[in-house]
């Protein structure tokens, strides 16, 4: 039986997954966290199957989370729960190497066959995110960040959430003199002038919300 970690900073979304698992059979939810860095230290001292992650959380996000996690358990089997079917954080995100990606319309049914595929050993991606990768590899529908390094996304996120330099470098240990590089490597690569119009791209592609 798998035991299911759930993470998501708002409480409603936590008992409402919580009740569309405890009526499965083969589920069992051990542990809740509201925030990535409460599932990164809880993760220490927990013995749990999967972690059902929501991608947007203050602090860390999924996208940090996971990175941290699984450098500490390469092996940690982590789904993602996103409110966004496209952009480029499916595909990093799976490249990284979590295991799963649902978006919060997904029914009952499609979250317990992720949960059971990924359990199994198999990797598990919803199939309308499938399609917009698809789309995607193809060039039909690309994301001016399609082609950004995981460090340059987290420079992104962070940047758009509104953190100071000195304070990014604190968060991803490195020093300010490097996150200056990477934020003047990323506003070349999007042809951006500022953290205003970055912030403004990440909004419009789903990578940050207001």
């Amino acid at each position: 039986m798998p035991r299911i970690f759930l993470v998501d900073d708002h409480a409603l979304v936590r008992a409402g997954v919580r009740r569309l698992l405890e009526d499965a059979d083969d589920m069992e939810i051990i542990a809740e966290a509201a925030s990535g860095e409460e599932a990164i230290n809880l993760s220490r001292s927990l013995d749990f199957d999967i972690m059902l992650m929501d991608i947007n959380m203050p602090g860390f996000g999924g996208l940090e989370a996971s990175r941290k996690l699984l450098k500490l358990n390469p092996h940690a089997k982590i789904i993602i729960l996103s409110m966004h079917v496209d952009g480029p954080m499916p595909g990093k995100l799976l490249d990284m190497g979590v295991k799963g990606y649902l978006t919060k319309g997904s029914s009952r049914d499609e979250m317990l066959l992720a949960l059971r595929e990924v359990y199994a050993g198999k990797r598990y991606i919803c199939a309308e995110t499938a399609q917009q990768m698809v789309l995607n590899r193809h060039g039909m529908s690309a994301s001016p960040f399609a082609d950004l390094s995981p460090r340059e996304m987290d420079i992104v996120i962070l940047c758009a959430k509104g953190m100071r330099i000195q304070d990014i470098g604190e968060r991803l240990c490195i020093s300010p003199k490097t996150v200056s590089t990477y934020r003047s490597r990323v506003y070349e690569k999007l042809e951006v002038k500022n953290d205003v119009e970055l912030t403004h791209l990440a909004i419009l592609h789903q990578l940050v919300e207001l």
